[in-house]
Protein backbone atom coordinates (compact mmCIF):
# COMPACT_ATOMS: atom_id res chain seq x y z
CA UNK A 1 0.00 0.00 0.00
CA UNK A 2 3.21 2.19 0.38
CA UNK A 3 4.78 1.43 -2.46
CA UNK A 4 1.26 2.02 -4.27
CA UNK A 5 0.81 5.45 -2.63
CA UNK A 6 4.49 6.60 -3.50
CA UNK A 7 4.23 5.50 -7.25
CA UNK A 8 0.77 7.57 -7.29
CA UNK A 9 2.36 10.37 -5.83
CA UNK A 10 5.27 10.18 -8.04
CA UNK A 11 3.75 9.94 -11.11
CA UNK A 12 1.47 13.34 -9.87
CA UNK A 13 4.91 15.16 -9.49
CA UNK A 14 6.77 13.59 -13.04
CA UNK A 15 7.41 16.62 -14.80
CA UNK A 16 6.63 14.28 -18.23
CA UNK A 17 2.94 13.98 -17.16
CA UNK A 18 2.66 17.95 -16.51
CA UNK A 19 4.18 18.29 -20.45
CA UNK A 20 1.52 15.55 -21.65
CA UNK A 21 -1.07 17.31 -19.99
CA UNK A 22 0.31 20.65 -21.25
CA UNK A 23 -0.12 18.63 -24.26
CA UNK A 24 -3.55 18.20 -24.07
CA UNK A 25 -4.45 21.63 -22.97
CA UNK A 26 -2.70 22.91 -26.05
CA UNK A 27 -4.71 20.58 -28.08
CA UNK A 28 -7.92 22.44 -27.47
CA UNK A 29 -6.41 26.23 -26.77
CA UNK A 30 -5.91 27.26 -29.99
CA UNK A 31 -9.80 28.80 -30.33
CA UNK A 32 -8.98 31.34 -32.98
CA UNK A 33 -8.02 29.51 -35.81
CA UNK A 34 -11.68 28.66 -35.52
CA UNK A 35 -13.24 31.98 -36.13
CA UNK A 36 -13.04 31.25 -39.65
CA UNK A 37 -15.55 28.87 -39.04
CA UNK A 38 -17.63 30.57 -36.40
CA UNK A 39 -17.87 33.73 -38.38
CA UNK A 40 -20.34 32.83 -41.11
CA UNK A 41 -22.65 31.38 -38.15
CA UNK A 42 -22.86 34.78 -36.57
CA UNK A 43 -22.68 36.90 -40.15
CA UNK A 44 -26.07 35.09 -40.95
CA UNK A 45 -27.69 35.48 -37.34
CA UNK A 46 -26.89 38.83 -36.60
CA UNK A 47 -27.38 40.19 -40.15
CA UNK A 48 -23.53 41.85 -39.92
CA UNK A 49 -22.23 43.25 -43.34
CA UNK A 50 -18.19 42.24 -44.28
CA UNK A 51 -17.00 45.63 -42.50
CA UNK A 52 -18.92 44.46 -39.27
CA UNK A 53 -17.25 40.97 -39.56
CA UNK A 54 -13.94 42.34 -40.01
CA UNK A 55 -14.30 43.74 -36.69
CA UNK A 56 -15.12 41.11 -34.83
CA UNK A 57 -11.95 39.58 -36.73
CA UNK A 58 -9.75 42.50 -35.52
CA UNK A 59 -11.08 41.91 -31.63
CA UNK A 60 -10.41 38.22 -32.22
CA UNK A 61 -6.73 38.75 -33.12
CA UNK A 62 -6.27 41.70 -30.30
CA UNK A 63 -7.93 38.46 -27.89
CA UNK A 64 -5.51 36.53 -28.85
CA UNK A 65 -2.31 38.43 -28.96
CA UNK A 66 -2.51 40.79 -26.14
CA UNK A 67 -1.42 38.86 -22.88
CA UNK A 68 0.11 41.11 -20.55
CA UNK A 69 -2.73 40.75 -17.38
CA UNK A 70 -1.71 36.56 -18.43
CA UNK A 71 1.88 36.85 -18.06
CA UNK A 72 1.30 39.05 -15.08
CA UNK A 73 -1.44 37.07 -13.55
CA UNK A 74 1.41 33.81 -14.03
CA UNK A 75 3.85 35.59 -11.78
CA UNK A 76 1.80 36.50 -9.09
CA UNK A 77 -0.81 33.65 -9.00
CA UNK A 78 -0.39 30.11 -9.05
CA UNK A 79 -0.35 28.76 -12.26
CA UNK A 80 -4.09 26.71 -11.65
CA UNK A 81 -5.75 30.32 -10.54
CA UNK A 82 -4.43 31.69 -13.82
CA UNK A 83 -5.69 29.05 -15.74
CA UNK A 84 -9.25 28.94 -14.34
CA UNK A 85 -9.59 32.83 -14.97
CA UNK A 86 -8.67 32.32 -18.92
CA UNK A 87 -10.79 29.50 -18.43
CA UNK A 88 -13.77 31.54 -17.62
CA UNK A 89 -13.30 34.18 -19.33
CA UNK A 90 -13.25 31.61 -22.55
CA UNK A 91 -16.77 30.40 -21.21
CA UNK A 92 -18.04 33.97 -20.53
CA UNK A 93 -17.05 35.17 -23.58
CA UNK A 94 -18.08 32.72 -26.19
CA UNK A 95 -21.15 31.06 -23.98
CA UNK A 96 -22.64 34.98 -24.38
CA UNK A 97 -22.10 35.02 -27.92
CA UNK A 98 -23.71 31.66 -28.20
CA UNK A 99 -26.68 32.67 -26.30
CA UNK A 100 -26.99 35.41 -28.64
CA UNK A 101 -27.05 33.73 -32.00
CA UNK A 102 -29.25 31.35 -31.10
CA UNK A 103 -32.16 33.87 -29.68
CA UNK A 104 -32.12 33.01 -26.16
CA UNK A 105 -30.88 36.32 -25.15
CA UNK A 106 -31.03 39.98 -26.50
CA UNK A 107 -28.94 41.01 -29.28
CA UNK A 108 -26.36 43.26 -28.70
CA UNK A 109 -24.36 46.50 -30.37
CA UNK A 110 -21.15 45.49 -32.22
CA UNK A 111 -18.80 46.73 -29.60
CA UNK A 112 -20.50 44.58 -27.42
CA UNK A 113 -20.09 41.53 -29.69
CA UNK A 114 -16.34 42.96 -30.08
CA UNK A 115 -15.54 42.79 -26.19
CA UNK A 116 -17.20 39.81 -26.13
CA UNK A 117 -15.35 37.98 -28.74
CA UNK A 118 -11.72 39.92 -27.50
CA UNK A 119 -12.74 38.29 -23.50
CA UNK A 120 -13.44 35.03 -25.11
CA UNK A 121 -10.24 34.30 -27.20
CA UNK A 122 -7.97 36.12 -24.44
CA UNK A 123 -9.07 33.50 -22.61
CA UNK A 124 -6.05 31.44 -24.79
CA UNK A 125 -3.42 33.96 -23.57
CA UNK A 126 -3.38 31.78 -20.19
CA UNK A 127 -3.85 28.64 -21.58
CA UNK A 128 -0.85 29.13 -23.88
CA UNK A 129 1.32 30.78 -20.72
CA UNK A 130 0.62 28.40 -18.40
CA UNK A 131 1.96 25.41 -20.70
CA UNK A 132 4.84 27.25 -21.84
CA UNK A 133 5.74 28.56 -18.15
CA UNK A 134 5.87 24.95 -16.34
CA UNK A 135 7.18 23.31 -19.29
CA UNK A 136 10.02 25.36 -19.67
CA UNK A 137 11.07 25.94 -16.17
CA UNK A 138 10.55 21.55 -15.76
CA UNK A 139 13.24 21.20 -19.06
CA UNK A 140 15.51 23.53 -18.85
CA UNK A 141 17.86 22.27 -21.19
CA UNK A 142 15.02 21.20 -23.66
CA UNK A 143 13.86 24.12 -24.53
CA UNK A 144 13.36 23.67 -28.12
CA UNK A 145 11.43 20.82 -28.25
CA UNK A 146 9.28 21.68 -25.54
CA UNK A 147 8.06 24.81 -26.99
CA UNK A 148 7.69 23.97 -30.63
CA UNK A 149 5.68 20.66 -29.50
CA UNK A 150 3.72 22.73 -27.30
CA UNK A 151 3.02 25.53 -29.92
CA UNK A 152 2.48 23.05 -32.57
CA UNK A 153 -0.31 21.64 -30.70
CA UNK A 154 -2.08 25.18 -30.24
CA UNK A 155 -1.56 25.73 -34.09
CA UNK A 156 -3.15 22.24 -34.72
CA UNK A 157 -5.90 22.85 -32.30
CA UNK A 158 -8.27 23.91 -34.79
CA UNK A 159 -8.22 21.03 -37.04
CA UNK A 160 -8.54 18.91 -33.76
CA UNK A 161 -11.70 20.51 -32.77
CA UNK A 162 -12.94 20.72 -36.15
CA UNK A 163 -12.48 17.36 -36.71
CA UNK A 164 -14.80 16.49 -33.18
CA UNK A 165 -17.27 19.13 -34.49
CA UNK A 166 -17.47 16.75 -37.88
CA UNK A 167 -18.32 13.62 -35.71
CA UNK A 168 -21.52 15.13 -33.96
CA UNK A 169 -22.98 16.50 -37.36
CA UNK A 170 -25.13 18.02 -35.93
CA UNK A 171 -27.58 20.16 -38.66
CA UNK A 172 -27.42 23.24 -35.89
CA UNK A 173 -24.33 25.15 -36.86
CA UNK A 174 -24.04 27.33 -33.81
CA UNK A 175 -23.78 24.43 -31.73
CA UNK A 176 -19.83 24.62 -32.63
CA UNK A 177 -19.82 28.55 -30.91
CA UNK A 178 -21.22 25.86 -28.10
CA UNK A 179 -18.25 23.60 -28.03
CA UNK A 180 -15.75 26.08 -28.76
CA UNK A 181 -17.13 27.94 -25.50
CA UNK A 182 -17.63 24.44 -23.30
CA UNK A 183 -15.28 21.85 -24.37
CA UNK A 184 -11.58 23.85 -23.96
CA UNK A 185 -13.63 25.23 -20.46
CA UNK A 186 -13.94 21.75 -19.30
CA UNK A 187 -10.38 20.29 -20.32
CA UNK A 188 -8.59 23.15 -18.71
CA UNK A 189 -10.48 22.47 -15.26
CA UNK A 190 -9.59 18.91 -15.64
CA UNK A 191 -6.17 19.85 -16.09
CA UNK A 192 -5.21 22.60 -14.48
CA UNK A 193 -3.85 21.24 -10.88
CA UNK A 194 -1.59 18.84 -13.02
CA UNK A 195 0.01 21.68 -14.98
CA UNK A 196 2.53 23.39 -13.01
CA UNK A 197 6.55 23.61 -12.46
CA UNK A 198 7.14 20.89 -10.07
CA UNK A 199 10.30 20.46 -7.44
CA UNK A 200 12.67 17.81 -7.66
CA UNK A 201 12.41 17.26 -12.00
CA UNK A 202 14.29 19.84 -13.00
CA UNK A 203 16.98 17.20 -14.26
CA UNK A 204 18.71 15.32 -17.40
CA UNK A 205 17.67 11.71 -17.38
CA UNK A 206 19.12 9.02 -19.11
CA UNK A 207 15.53 8.35 -20.76
CA UNK A 208 14.93 11.91 -22.02
CA UNK A 209 16.46 11.33 -25.42
CA UNK A 210 13.88 8.11 -25.60
CA UNK A 211 10.66 9.89 -24.70
CA UNK A 212 11.40 13.23 -26.89
CA UNK A 213 11.88 10.78 -29.92
CA UNK A 214 8.63 8.85 -29.18
CA UNK A 215 6.50 12.18 -28.90
CA UNK A 216 8.02 13.43 -31.95
CA UNK A 217 7.09 10.32 -33.37
CA UNK A 218 3.11 11.05 -32.72
CA UNK A 219 3.48 14.15 -33.74
CA UNK A 220 4.52 13.51 -37.15
CA UNK A 221 1.73 10.46 -37.20
CA UNK A 222 -0.93 12.79 -35.97
CA UNK A 223 0.18 15.49 -38.79
CA UNK A 224 0.42 12.94 -41.05
CA UNK A 225 -3.38 11.16 -39.99
CA UNK A 226 -5.14 14.47 -39.93
CA UNK A 227 -3.51 15.52 -43.38
CA UNK A 228 -5.03 12.40 -44.87
CA UNK A 229 -8.30 12.77 -42.90
CA UNK A 230 -9.21 16.04 -44.53
CA UNK A 231 -8.00 15.02 -47.84
CA UNK A 232 -10.44 12.84 -47.74
CA UNK A 233 -13.42 14.58 -46.29
CA UNK A 234 -12.38 17.25 -48.52
CA UNK A 235 -12.14 15.21 -52.15
CA UNK A 236 -14.47 12.27 -51.58
CA UNK A 237 -16.24 12.83 -48.89
CA UNK A 238 -16.48 10.15 -46.28
CA UNK A 239 -19.56 8.75 -44.59
CA UNK A 240 -20.92 9.21 -40.40
CA UNK A 241 -19.82 5.90 -39.57
CA UNK A 242 -16.21 6.68 -40.97
CA UNK A 243 -16.06 9.80 -39.90
CA UNK A 244 -17.02 9.18 -36.34
CA UNK A 245 -13.85 6.33 -36.49
CA UNK A 246 -11.56 8.52 -37.74
CA UNK A 247 -12.58 11.12 -34.93
CA UNK A 248 -11.98 8.16 -32.30
CA UNK A 249 -8.35 6.72 -33.84
CA UNK A 250 -7.19 10.73 -33.94
CA UNK A 251 -8.31 10.96 -29.75
CA UNK A 252 -6.59 8.04 -29.47
CA UNK A 253 -3.40 9.54 -30.69
CA UNK A 254 -3.60 12.41 -28.34
CA UNK A 255 -3.90 9.52 -25.37
CA UNK A 256 -0.81 8.01 -26.06
CA UNK A 257 1.84 9.95 -24.62
CA UNK A 258 0.39 9.14 -21.22
CA UNK A 259 2.58 6.13 -21.58
CA UNK A 260 5.79 8.21 -20.87
CA UNK A 261 4.81 8.99 -17.47
CA UNK A 262 3.63 5.74 -16.49
CA UNK A 263 6.41 3.86 -17.73
CA UNK A 264 8.71 6.17 -16.15
CA UNK A 265 7.12 6.05 -13.07
CA UNK A 266 6.60 1.85 -13.07
CA UNK A 267 9.94 0.88 -14.34
CA UNK A 268 12.32 3.70 -14.02
CA UNK A 269 14.05 5.39 -10.84
CA UNK A 270 14.02 8.86 -10.01
CA UNK A 271 16.24 9.08 -7.56
CA UNK A 272 19.21 8.27 -9.33
CA UNK A 273 22.60 9.57 -8.25
CA UNK A 274 24.04 10.32 -11.32
CA UNK A 275 21.44 13.10 -12.51
CA UNK A 276 22.23 16.48 -12.40
CA UNK A 277 20.59 19.53 -11.20
CA UNK A 278 20.25 21.92 -14.13
CA UNK A 279 18.44 24.78 -11.89
CA UNK A 280 20.33 24.85 -8.85
CA UNK A 281 18.31 26.18 -5.85
CA UNK A 282 20.52 28.49 -3.59
CA UNK A 283 21.24 27.05 -0.46
CA UNK A 284 19.98 29.30 2.36
CA UNK A 285 23.47 31.22 4.75
CA UNK A 286 23.06 30.79 7.79
CA UNK A 287 24.68 34.14 8.84
CA UNK A 288 24.48 37.17 7.64
CA UNK A 289 28.74 37.12 7.10
CA UNK A 290 27.64 33.85 4.63
CA UNK A 291 25.23 35.85 2.70
CA UNK A 292 27.97 38.78 2.16
CA UNK A 293 30.27 36.36 1.00
CA UNK A 294 27.77 34.85 -1.54
CA UNK A 295 27.03 38.88 -2.71
CA UNK A 296 30.70 39.26 -2.84
CA UNK A 297 31.05 35.76 -4.67
CA UNK A 298 28.73 36.86 -7.52
CA UNK A 299 30.35 40.23 -8.01
CA UNK A 300 33.46 38.47 -8.74
CA UNK A 301 31.91 36.22 -10.78
CA UNK A 302 30.51 39.49 -13.10
CA UNK A 303 34.04 40.67 -12.56
CA UNK A 304 35.33 37.85 -14.47
CA UNK A 305 33.49 38.91 -17.68
CA UNK A 306 34.76 42.25 -17.69
CA UNK A 307 38.40 41.30 -17.11
CA UNK A 308 38.71 38.57 -19.06
CA UNK A 309 40.36 39.00 -23.00
CA UNK A 310 38.48 38.02 -25.59
CA UNK A 311 40.07 35.89 -27.28
CA UNK A 312 39.73 33.58 -23.92
CA UNK A 313 36.68 32.62 -25.15
CA UNK A 314 37.96 31.58 -29.00
CA UNK A 315 40.01 28.98 -26.46
CA UNK A 316 39.15 25.38 -26.55
CA UNK A 317 36.36 24.94 -23.53
CA UNK A 318 39.13 22.81 -20.79
CA UNK A 319 41.57 25.90 -21.60
CA UNK A 320 38.68 28.44 -21.64
CA UNK A 321 37.80 27.12 -18.20
CA UNK A 322 41.41 26.59 -16.75
CA UNK A 323 42.17 30.36 -17.87
CA UNK A 324 38.89 31.80 -16.14
CA UNK A 325 39.79 29.61 -12.97
CA UNK A 326 43.30 31.35 -12.86
CA UNK A 327 41.70 34.52 -13.60
CA UNK A 328 39.14 34.41 -10.83
CA UNK A 329 41.32 33.22 -8.04
CA UNK A 330 43.58 36.45 -8.66
CA UNK A 331 40.34 38.45 -8.44
CA UNK A 332 39.30 36.72 -5.46
CA UNK A 333 43.13 37.28 -3.74
CA UNK A 334 43.29 40.76 -5.00
CA UNK A 335 39.71 42.01 -3.93
CA UNK A 336 40.55 40.29 -0.18
CA UNK A 337 43.54 42.49 0.02
CA UNK A 338 41.90 45.70 -1.15
CA UNK A 339 43.93 46.22 -3.88
CA UNK A 340 40.83 45.83 -6.07
CA UNK A 341 37.78 47.61 -5.83
CA UNK A 342 35.00 45.03 -7.19
CA UNK A 343 32.56 46.83 -9.12
CA UNK A 344 28.78 46.29 -8.48
CA UNK A 345 26.52 45.28 -11.23
CA UNK A 346 23.70 47.70 -12.44
CA UNK A 347 21.38 44.87 -13.36
CA UNK A 348 21.37 41.62 -14.81
CA UNK A 349 23.51 40.19 -17.81
CA UNK A 350 22.11 38.19 -20.85
CA UNK A 351 21.31 34.52 -19.86
CA UNK A 352 20.26 36.33 -16.43
CA UNK A 353 16.58 36.96 -14.89
CA UNK A 354 15.51 39.92 -16.78
CA UNK A 355 12.01 41.49 -15.38
CA UNK A 356 10.41 43.25 -18.33
CA UNK A 357 10.92 46.57 -17.94
CA UNK A 358 14.97 45.51 -17.73
CA UNK A 359 14.49 43.68 -21.39
CA UNK A 360 12.73 46.68 -22.97
CA UNK A 361 16.34 48.77 -22.49
CA UNK A 362 18.22 45.72 -24.12
CA UNK A 363 19.10 45.85 -27.97
CA UNK A 364 19.32 42.02 -28.22
CA UNK A 365 15.05 42.48 -27.32
CA UNK A 366 14.17 44.73 -30.20
CA UNK A 367 15.98 42.86 -32.52
CA UNK A 368 14.34 40.00 -31.24
CA UNK A 369 11.25 41.18 -31.48
CA UNK A 370 11.52 43.30 -35.16
CA UNK A 371 12.68 39.92 -36.52
CA UNK A 372 9.87 38.39 -35.43
CA UNK A 373 7.52 40.82 -36.68
CA UNK A 374 9.07 41.12 -40.17
CA UNK A 375 8.98 37.32 -39.94
CA UNK A 376 5.64 36.03 -38.45
CA UNK A 377 3.59 38.80 -39.56
CA UNK A 378 4.31 38.26 -43.69
CA UNK A 379 3.29 34.55 -42.78
CA UNK A 380 0.16 35.54 -41.15
CA UNK A 381 -0.71 37.94 -44.08
CA UNK A 382 -0.55 34.64 -46.25
CA UNK A 383 -2.45 32.75 -43.68
CA UNK A 384 -5.09 35.39 -43.64
CA UNK A 385 -5.42 35.60 -47.33
CA UNK A 386 -4.36 32.46 -48.74
CA UNK A 387 -8.16 32.08 -49.50
CA UNK A 388 -8.02 35.28 -51.70
CA UNK A 389 -4.39 34.12 -52.69
CA UNK A 390 -5.23 30.71 -54.44
CA UNK A 391 -8.35 31.56 -55.99
CA UNK A 392 -6.75 34.67 -57.72
CA UNK A 393 -3.77 31.94 -59.36
CA UNK A 394 -7.17 30.09 -60.72
CA UNK A 395 -7.61 27.53 -58.17
CA UNK A 396 -11.31 26.94 -56.75
CA UNK A 397 -10.95 24.62 -54.15
CA UNK A 398 -8.98 26.61 -51.65
CA UNK A 399 -9.76 24.91 -48.58
CA UNK A 400 -7.07 22.32 -49.35
CA UNK A 401 -4.63 24.91 -49.23
CA UNK A 402 -5.69 26.13 -45.71
CA UNK A 403 -5.34 22.78 -44.19
CA UNK A 404 -2.06 21.78 -45.91
CA UNK A 405 -0.73 25.57 -44.88
CA UNK A 406 -2.18 24.38 -41.03
CA UNK A 407 0.06 20.80 -41.40
CA UNK A 408 3.27 22.76 -42.35
CA UNK A 409 2.79 25.28 -39.84
CA UNK A 410 2.70 22.48 -37.31
CA UNK A 411 5.69 20.57 -38.43
CA UNK A 412 6.85 23.78 -38.91
CA UNK A 413 6.57 24.32 -34.82
CA UNK A 414 8.01 20.65 -33.87
CA UNK A 415 10.96 20.93 -36.63
CA UNK A 416 11.70 24.51 -35.51
CA UNK A 417 12.05 23.52 -31.86
CA UNK A 418 14.13 19.85 -32.76
CA UNK A 419 16.68 21.58 -35.08
CA UNK A 420 17.38 24.63 -32.54
CA UNK A 421 18.12 22.11 -29.92
CA UNK A 422 20.21 20.21 -31.82
CA UNK A 423 22.32 23.71 -32.80
CA UNK A 424 22.15 24.75 -28.96
CA UNK A 425 23.16 21.74 -27.38
CA UNK A 426 25.77 20.09 -29.71
CA UNK A 427 27.20 23.04 -31.09
CA UNK A 428 26.25 25.72 -28.37
CA UNK A 429 25.60 28.08 -31.21
CA UNK A 430 23.05 30.64 -30.63
CA UNK A 431 19.96 29.73 -31.85
CA UNK A 432 18.52 32.33 -33.57
CA UNK A 433 20.13 30.91 -36.38
CA UNK A 434 17.74 28.88 -37.24
CA UNK A 435 15.24 31.82 -37.21
CA UNK A 436 17.34 33.40 -40.08
CA UNK A 437 17.51 29.74 -42.05
CA UNK A 438 13.01 29.84 -41.57
CA UNK A 439 13.32 33.16 -42.96
CA UNK A 440 15.86 32.56 -45.65
CA UNK A 441 12.36 30.09 -46.79
CA UNK A 442 10.02 31.66 -46.15
CA UNK A 443 11.37 35.00 -48.42
CA UNK A 444 11.32 32.24 -50.99
CA UNK A 445 8.15 30.87 -50.47
CA UNK A 446 6.95 35.08 -51.12
CA UNK A 447 8.46 34.57 -53.95
CA UNK A 448 7.08 31.78 -55.30
CA UNK A 449 3.48 33.58 -54.47
CA UNK A 450 4.91 36.84 -56.39
CA UNK A 451 5.66 34.53 -59.89
CA UNK A 452 2.35 32.38 -59.77
CA UNK A 453 3.94 30.05 -62.16
CA UNK A 454 1.83 26.91 -62.19
CA UNK A 455 2.41 24.15 -59.26
CA UNK A 456 4.37 26.71 -57.32
CA UNK A 457 1.75 27.49 -54.83
CA UNK A 458 2.20 23.99 -53.29
CA UNK A 459 6.20 24.71 -52.59
CA UNK A 460 5.17 28.88 -51.60
CA UNK A 461 2.72 26.99 -49.33
CA UNK A 462 5.12 24.76 -47.58
CA UNK A 463 7.79 27.22 -47.13
CA UNK A 464 5.70 29.66 -45.58
CA UNK A 465 3.90 26.90 -43.30
CA UNK A 466 7.41 26.05 -42.47
CA UNK A 467 9.08 29.06 -41.81
CA UNK A 468 6.70 30.71 -40.06
CA UNK A 469 5.79 27.69 -37.22
CA UNK A 470 9.36 27.81 -36.54
CA UNK A 471 9.55 31.19 -35.57
CA UNK A 472 6.91 30.00 -32.50
CA UNK A 473 9.33 27.62 -31.09
CA UNK A 474 12.59 29.38 -32.24
CA UNK A 475 11.77 32.93 -30.31
CA UNK A 476 10.38 31.57 -27.20
CA UNK A 477 13.13 29.62 -26.18
CA UNK A 478 15.63 32.16 -27.19
CA UNK A 479 14.07 34.65 -25.41
CA UNK A 480 14.38 32.13 -22.32
CA UNK A 481 17.77 31.67 -22.84
CA UNK A 482 18.63 35.39 -23.01
CA UNK A 483 16.25 36.85 -20.53
CA UNK A 484 15.91 33.99 -17.94
CA UNK A 485 13.00 32.33 -16.82
CA UNK A 486 11.48 34.56 -13.85
CA UNK A 487 9.15 36.59 -15.93
CA UNK A 488 9.41 34.61 -19.10
CA UNK A 489 5.54 34.76 -19.36
CA UNK A 490 5.70 38.58 -19.19
CA UNK A 491 8.28 38.58 -21.60
CA UNK A 492 6.67 36.12 -23.99
CA UNK A 493 3.34 37.78 -24.15
CA UNK A 494 5.15 41.16 -24.96
CA UNK A 495 7.08 39.48 -27.90
CA UNK A 496 3.97 37.91 -29.20
CA UNK A 497 2.47 41.56 -30.38
CA UNK A 498 4.47 41.68 -32.91
CA UNK A 499 2.55 39.04 -34.80
CA UNK A 500 -0.64 41.05 -34.99
CA UNK A 501 1.08 44.10 -35.72
CA UNK A 502 3.17 43.15 -38.32
CA UNK A 503 -0.23 41.55 -39.99
CA UNK A 504 -1.51 45.28 -39.45
CA UNK A 505 1.36 46.49 -41.80
CA UNK A 506 1.53 43.59 -44.43
CA UNK A 507 -2.19 42.35 -44.25
CA UNK A 508 -4.24 45.87 -43.37
CA UNK A 509 -2.00 48.04 -45.62
CA UNK A 510 0.40 46.60 -47.86
CA UNK A 511 -1.42 43.46 -49.33
CA UNK A 512 -5.02 44.79 -49.05
CA UNK A 513 -4.70 48.24 -50.54
CA UNK A 514 -2.42 46.40 -54.00
CA UNK A 515 -5.13 44.23 -54.29
CA UNK A 516 -8.17 46.62 -54.27
CA UNK A 517 -5.63 48.79 -56.50
CA UNK A 518 -4.88 45.84 -59.21
CA UNK A 519 -9.18 44.50 -58.49
CA UNK A 520 -10.29 48.26 -59.40
CA UNK A 521 -8.19 48.41 -62.60
CA UNK A 522 -9.41 44.79 -63.96
CA UNK A 523 -13.04 45.78 -62.45
CA UNK A 524 -12.49 49.67 -64.67
CA UNK A 525 -11.09 47.90 -67.95
CA UNK A 526 -13.95 45.15 -67.73
CA UNK A 527 -16.89 48.00 -67.28
CA UNK A 528 -14.90 49.92 -70.31
CA UNK A 529 -14.99 47.22 -72.60
CA UNK A 530 -18.96 45.89 -71.89
CA UNK A 531 -20.06 50.01 -71.29
CA UNK A 532 -18.58 50.44 -75.42
CA UNK A 533 -20.52 47.26 -75.99
CA UNK A 534 -23.68 48.23 -74.73
CA UNK A 535 -23.68 51.58 -75.65
CA UNK A 536 -22.72 50.26 -79.62
CA UNK A 537 -25.29 48.54 -79.32
CA UNK A 538 -28.73 50.53 -77.30
CA UNK A 539 -26.46 53.38 -76.43
CA UNK A 540 -26.66 52.89 -73.02
CA UNK A 541 -25.10 51.74 -70.18
CA UNK A 542 -24.29 49.02 -67.80
CA UNK A 543 -23.72 49.44 -64.27
CA UNK A 544 -22.12 47.03 -62.55
CA UNK A 545 -22.25 46.84 -58.62
CA UNK A 546 -20.58 43.54 -58.31
CA UNK A 547 -17.66 43.18 -55.29
CA UNK A 548 -14.21 43.87 -56.12
CA UNK A 549 -12.46 40.72 -57.69
CA UNK A 550 -8.35 40.52 -58.76
CA UNK A 551 -7.46 37.72 -60.98
CA UNK A 552 -4.23 36.71 -62.23
CA UNK A 553 -0.63 36.50 -60.48
CA UNK A 554 -0.44 40.77 -60.42
CA UNK A 555 -3.34 40.91 -57.92
CA UNK A 556 -0.22 39.87 -55.19
CA UNK A 557 3.32 39.96 -56.91
CA UNK A 558 4.19 43.60 -55.62
CA UNK A 559 2.91 42.22 -52.28
CA UNK A 560 4.35 39.14 -51.90
CA UNK A 561 7.58 40.38 -53.59
CA UNK A 562 7.26 43.67 -51.12
CA UNK A 563 7.30 41.20 -47.94
CA UNK A 564 10.00 38.54 -49.51
CA UNK A 565 11.91 41.46 -49.68
CA UNK A 566 11.24 42.40 -45.37
CA UNK A 567 11.89 38.88 -45.20
CA UNK A 568 15.53 39.60 -45.81
CA UNK A 569 15.93 42.24 -43.56
CA UNK A 570 14.42 40.05 -40.60
CA UNK A 571 17.42 37.39 -41.86
CA UNK A 572 19.50 40.27 -41.17
CA UNK A 573 18.39 41.22 -38.20
CA UNK A 574 18.63 37.23 -36.95
CA UNK A 575 22.53 37.47 -38.15
CA UNK A 576 22.93 40.52 -35.92
CA UNK A 577 21.43 38.69 -32.90
CA UNK A 578 23.51 35.41 -33.76
CA UNK A 579 27.22 37.54 -33.59
CA UNK A 580 25.94 39.83 -30.25
CA UNK A 581 24.88 36.09 -28.52
CA UNK A 582 27.79 34.02 -29.63
CA UNK A 583 29.55 34.47 -26.43
CA UNK A 584 26.00 33.93 -24.57
CA UNK A 585 25.16 30.65 -26.04
CA UNK A 586 28.55 29.43 -25.15
CA UNK A 587 28.82 30.01 -21.73
CA UNK A 588 25.06 28.63 -21.08
CA UNK A 589 25.72 25.35 -23.27
CA UNK A 590 29.59 24.79 -22.94
CA UNK A 591 29.20 22.44 -20.04
CA UNK A 592 26.74 19.67 -21.93
CA UNK A 593 29.16 20.26 -24.88
CA UNK A 594 32.47 18.78 -22.60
Amino acid sequence: MVTLQGKLQSFLNNRWLVFVAAMWMQSCAGIGYLFGSISPVIKSSLGYNQRQLASLGVAKDLGDSVGFLAGTLCEILPLWAALLIGALQNLIGYGWVWLIVTGRVPVLPLWVMCILIFVGNNGETYFNTAALVSCVQNFPKSRGPVVGILKGFAGLSGAILTQIYTMIHTPDHAALIFMVAVGPTMVIIALMFIIRPVGGHRQVRPSDSSSFVFVYSVCLLLAAYLMGVMLLEDLVGLSETVTALCTVVLLFLLLVPIVIPLLLTCYFDDSCPTQESLLPVPQKEETGKSGESTEQHEVILSEVEDEKPEEVDLLPALERQKRIAQLQARLFQAAAVGAVRVKRRRGPRRGEDFTLMQALIKADFWLLFFSLLLGSGSGLTVIDNLGQMSQSLGYSDTHIFVSMISIWNFLGRVGGGYISEIIVREHAYPRPVALAVAQVLMAVGHFFFAMGWPGTIYIATLLIGLGYGSHWSIVPAAASELFGLKSFGALYNFLTVANPAGSLVFSGLIASGIYDYEAGKQAHMHHNTRSSFWRMLFGAQLHDEEPLKCEGAVCFFLSSLIMSGFCLVAVILSVILVYRTKIVYAHLYQKSLR
